[in-house]
């Protein structure tokens, strides 16, 4: 690897930009893609690459190439230190996904309860702006608490997320509806929010309901249909 292949990699890793690094299996040349400079084919085998999230190798106009995938990393945004939650980060773990717990009561979110797992003690709209939300990243609200869930909503809404999901009724989940008109979003635009959260498993405990969840954001993250 060059210098400034070694470079590009830094900079679109620091600049949260998902590419592919080429190597031609003949020869060893490397570029990073998308690039302007490789043939479109090229280009194309790499974007499916990203989209599946997984290296391969391809052979493009008689050439044979390994696509190296740097993808952005999955992140999961749970809002609120609650029993799902903790079921949630043990499920999501060999899945690949870094869990971030975000809850500013001090009596729910801690090492004993959430052993290794990354906590955010500011409030959600607060949390989420730091976090930067790309479209690698998910976000779940399970506190029933409007004070905390409506403010990450909001925040996961005007974001390129690929998940939004929260806990409740079909009823508390229409007056959350009209909360967030109220503060500007669009129904198109709550369309993304997944609520009542989770596939429709008859899920009962807090463990049910979190595989429920993870099952549906699996479902959406590979294209499939959730229900």
């Amino acid at each position: 690897m060059t210098p400034d292949i070694r470079t590009a990699l830094i900079r679109a890793r620091n600049d949260k930009h998902p590419v592919v690094l080429a190597t031609r299996l003949t020869g060893g040349v490397q570029m990073i893609l998308p690039s302007d400079a490789a043939p479109a084919a090229l280009n194309e085998a790499a974007a499916r690459a990203l989209a599946a999230d997984t290296s391969t190798a391809a052979e493009i106009e008689g050439e044979r190439w390994f696509l190296h995938v740097h993808n952005l990393p999955l992140r999961l945004f749970l809002i609120g230190a609650v029993h799902i939650s903790q079921a949630l980060v043990r499920l999501a773990a060999p899945l690949g996904m870094g869990t971030i717990v975000i809850d500013p009561r001090p009596a729910l979110a801690t090492e004993e309860r959430f052993p290794g797992i990354e906590l955010m003690a500011e409030w959600p709209d607060e949390a989420l702006d730091m976090a930067q939300l790309d479209a690698r990243s998910a976000v779940v609200a399970l506190t029933h608490d409007p004070k905390l869930d409506d403010p990450a909503l909001d925040r996961a809404l005007r974001s390129p997320a690929f998940y939004i999901g929260a806990l409740g009724s079909r009823r508390s989940h229409a007056a959350r509806l009209e909360r967030l008109t109220e503060l500007g979003h669009t129904p198109d635009s709550m369309a993304r929010i997944r609520g009542p959260v989770g596939l429709p498993i008859a899920a009962v405990t807090a463990p049910e309901i979190a595989l429920s969840i993870l099952a549906e954001l699996v479902s959406v993250r590979r294209g499939g249909r959730a229900r």
